[in-house]
């Protein structure tokens, strides 16, 4: 199995001075800083297979054929039972509008150091590296992050970020990521509808429960990096805390999901974008749906990004199964919690690796006890 990563607190590193990383100036030099390496465990090498990715076509779901609906949810509950993963495709997303966001962040990353910097931020705002919060195991990459909440009807929510972390010059980059946000709410719904279908829930159950999500949304950039037998990764073995992930990847490859204990690539497929399930939502199926560990590779000459939504609910929403998957004599195995409690516990006491979930309820249930 692979290695738990290290658990680093954001508050260990409130007396250091946290290092910066020009992503430039280290491939310029060909060296890998100590802070990017990672320990052999966590750097198993990749099987030759690929994962066994499900591509579900949503325009017959977009056109109320409730046989196909109930077709591609039996593909989707076996493998969310397995590890989570599916594409689908024939989203409705409009691809210009994918490729204009995904342009708008490649123009974004390449802002002098000093620009990038000034948007700094926890959890919101821009990182290289991660290295505010971490000191070892960190990963070859810069994202950018916001909030994106679905009830709040202003159309300049997100333009208000890019403005205030870069200038007024990203207003038009603000207008853009609006869109795409939008854009992933409408797909988010169908996905949970395929979901709940799939679990035999009411189709609305879980479209209702995100109805007021708090999501976050990411574009990583991982730059080319020489040394790449050196020990780095893009990102570390760890599984999303969030409910679901619909991902936009380049054709450049490098995600892998850990699966029969082994290291299996998810090739891109054009016009598709990778769901995955999050521990989140993991626990909102009381564990019937995996939120599978998974990891970037670092690459040695392509520049790789993606656009990364992450589902969340809103902060002060229960997270609890459904009476009807739960059943009569079937076993909580996760106590009622709040997204905002989990959320927290990931920034503030937990790095996002394989047992971020139990180790939260193992948590909380510590916490509850002490309490009383």
């Amino acid at each position: 199995m692979a290695s738990i990563t290290t658990t680093i607190s954001h508050l260990e590193r409130e007396n250091e001075v946290p290092k910066v990383f020009d992503f430039n100036s280290l491939q310029a030099e060909g060296k890998v800083p100590n802070e990017f390496i990672w320990s052999s465990k966590d750097l198993l090498e990749t099987s030759k297979e690929e994962l066994n990715v499900p591509i579900i076509d949503l325009e017959p779901i977009f056109k109320g054929d409730n046989v196909a609906l109930g077709a591609a949810a039996e593909i989707v509950r076996e493998t969310c039972m397995k590890h989570g993963f599916f594409l689908v495709t024939n989203h409705r997303v409009d691809q210009n509008l994918i490729n204009a966001t995904y342009q708008e962040f490649v123009s974004l990353f390449k802002l002098p150091l000093d620009r990038k910097l000034g948007a700094i931020g926890i959890p919101w705002g821009y990182s290289a590296a991660h290295a505010s919060r971490y000191s070892t195991n960190l990963p070859w990459k810069e994202t950018f992050t916001f909030q994106y909440k679905h009830y709040d009807q202003s159309p300049t929510q997100i333009v208000d970020f890019f403005t205030s972390s870069f200038g007024d010059d990203h207003q038009h980059a603000g207008l853009v990521c609006q869109k795409y946000c939008e854009a992933m709410k409408e797909l988010s719904g169908v996905i949970l509808e395929l979901l709940a279908t799939s679990l035999g829930v009411d189709r609305l159950h879980y479209k209702k429960f995100f109805e007021d999500a708090e999501t976050m949304m990411r574009c990583n950039s991982y730059p080319p990096c020489s040394e790449v037998n050196a020990g780095t990764l893009g990102t570390g073995p760890h599984c999303d805390p969030t409910s679901v992930t619909i991902l936009f990847q380049d054709q450049v490859g490098g995600l892998e999901v850990f699966v029969d204990d082994k290291w299996l690539s998810v090739r891109p497929q054009p016009n598709t974008f990778v769901i995955n399930i999050g521990d989140t939502f993991k626990a909102l199926t009381n564990g019937l749906y995996k939120s599978c560990l998974h990891r970037v590779l670092t690459n040695k000459e392509k520049d790789r990004k993606t656009l990364a939504f992450f589902l969340c609910p809103k902060g002060d929403k229960i997270v609890r199964a459904p009476e009807n998957i739960l059943g009569r004599e079937e076993p909580r195995n996760y106590p009622d919690f709040t997204w905002s409690q989990f959320f927290e516990y990931t920034q503030r006491k937990h790095r996002a690796d394989p047992n971020t979930l139990p180790d939260f309820v193992s948590w909380l249930r510590s916490s509850n006890t002490s309490s009383v």
